[in-house]
């Protein structure tokens, strides 16, 4: 897309949010006129709020802007946009009514419902224009895609060119990929060089943007690739190693004047972990209450479908590696395993039920473990729970894999989430495990709720 349209659609988001924020302070003066919270008010004609009104507007806008509201992120969620705008509008809110206070020197006009009605209605119109926009930003990516390289043929290579083909909304045309064979195709986009062939792939397929995805390249590497793309006035963009996860939580001390790096403890301790159960036993609680009849409907159908048990109990590694029985409804045949042993399941799994295999795609047959989740075994967020079997394989060959069991093993998580979910690779699954545990909030549980929910309706492909 080119630069001049991204100009006018960044000025378009700011006339929307404009007019937005001066709608939503009307309609807050209308409703103040007719509801009689917090306590009945005859307001005056709406010419005497007109330079609160402006006040107000040029608030928001500041307050966007300074933001970065108005710098968005490629793909970036709207969960995290509306947390945004709530936090961004109610400082915007507060500055409008000092400055409002200053200039009409009268509390007179300044009533807590009209503040109040400006604020709720300003977040939620502004993120409705967003909607709106991002749609149309959405509609020039598609019409003038950005042509992105690839430097890699790896998982991670791999996996971003499949993010790309699964979500046209972001605008991005892959041309190629950069590796050491040349010649060859990856998923039917052609490999179009070499490393040393950057400079010139770069400006010859016009390329504005350039991921590379070597985790393990010395910094002499990235710097001479960094180096080559720029030339060509492309954006480059790193996918992290191992030690730029791990350093979020390192910090530097000395000893005795020797610096030092210092690994922090990772796991939730304090109020943190008793907010955290607190969540899990309210909404798991309310859920077993409220999805009963619809879970012994359940019950029912798999009784009717087939022979067998309704839960199907097996062990998985939780909290500490301390191994727990995981309940979940029984979606294959009671001998699935009989022949070959513990395996993962597969997209088009023979071994499971007709009701089963509906049961798998919409994660319905995962339901059963908000009981777990009551016992304390399980949280509603966290790292997926594997059989202590691959458990043994993986911490011989991820690095830091047994640190994400310090905390709960979760029903969906931020890897779950993000598309990593059945054979996928470990690595970035327990990176995304990582991350989350490392940057742990009551907010950052929410979105990946809100996400999953989101998700159901969606279809997730990787969910068989």
């Amino acid at each position: 897309m080119s630069r001049r349209i991204r100009t006018l659609l960044t000025f378009l988001t700011v006339i929307v949010d404009a007019v937005m924020a001066a709608w939503a302070f009307y309609i807050a003066y209308q409703l103040r006129s007719i509801v009689p919270f917090p306590v009945p008010l005859n307001l005056g004609p709406f010419t005497n709020y007109v330079g609160q009104m402006f006040i107000h507007v040029a608030s928001v806008l500041v307050v966007l802007f300074l933001y970065r509201l108005y710098h968005l992120r490629r793909g970036g969620s709207r969960i995290d946009l509306v947390y945004s705008l709530i936090s961004a509008v109610s400082i915007a809110t507060l500055a409008a009514t000092a400055v409002a206070y200053l200039v009409y020197h009268s509390e007179s006009d300044l009533t807590r419902g009209l503040i109040i009605y400006s604020w709720g209605l300003t977040v939620i119109l502004i993120a409705i224009g967003r909607v709106l926009t991002d749609r149309l930003r959405q509609f020039a990516r598609s019409k003038q895609p950005d042509h992105l390289l690839i430097v890699g043929t790896g998982d991670v290579g791999r996996m971003i060119l499949q993010k790309t083909l699964q979500s046209p909304q972001l605008g991005y045309k892959v041309i190629g990929f950069i590796d050491g064979e040349n010649g060859r195709e990856v998923a039917g986009v052609p490999v179009l060089g070499t490393q040393n062939d950057m400079e010139r792939i770069v400006q010859e397929y016009d390329v504005e943007e350039v991921v590379i995805t070597l985790p393990e390249a010395s910094h002499a590497e990235l710097l001479d690739m960094i180096s080559k793309c720029e030339s060509g006035h492309a954006r480059v963009r790193i996918f992290p190693d191992l030690f730029q996860i791990l350093a979020s939580e390192m910090s530097i001390d000395d000893l005795d004047g020797l610096p030092l790096l210092t690994v922090r403890d990772i796991a939730l301790r304090g109020w943190k972990l008793t907010v955290k159960r607190l969540m899990d036993l309210v909404v798991s609680g309310l859920g077993l209450m409220f999805l009963s009849p619809f879970l012994l409907f359940i019950a029912l159908l798999i009784k009717l479908e087939s022979k067998g048990p309704v839960f199907y109990s097996h062990i998985r590694v939780g909290l500490d590696g301390k191994p727990f029985p995981i309940l979940k409804f029984r979606s294959m045949r009671i001998d699935a395993e009989e022949n070959s042993g513990p395996v993962w399941a597969t997209r088009d799994d023979p071994r499971r039920t007709r009701l089963g295999t509906f049961l798998r795609k919409t994660s319905i047959d995962e339901l059963p473990q908000l009981i777990n989740v009551l016992l304390g075994d399980m949280s509603l967020v966290g790292p997926r729970p594997e059989r202590p079997i691959f458990v043994d394989q993986f911490k011989q060959v991820v690095p830091r894999y047994m640190e994400r069991h310090k905390e709960k093993a979760g029903i969906t998580g931020w890897a779950q989430v993000n598309g990593l979910r059945g054979d996928t690779s470990i690595v970035e699954r327990t990176k995304y495990d990582l991350y989350y545990i490392e940057n742990w909030s009551l907010l950052f549980d929410l979105k990946i709720l809100l996400r999953t929910i989101i998700n159901q309706f969606r279809g997730d492909r990787n969910a068989y």
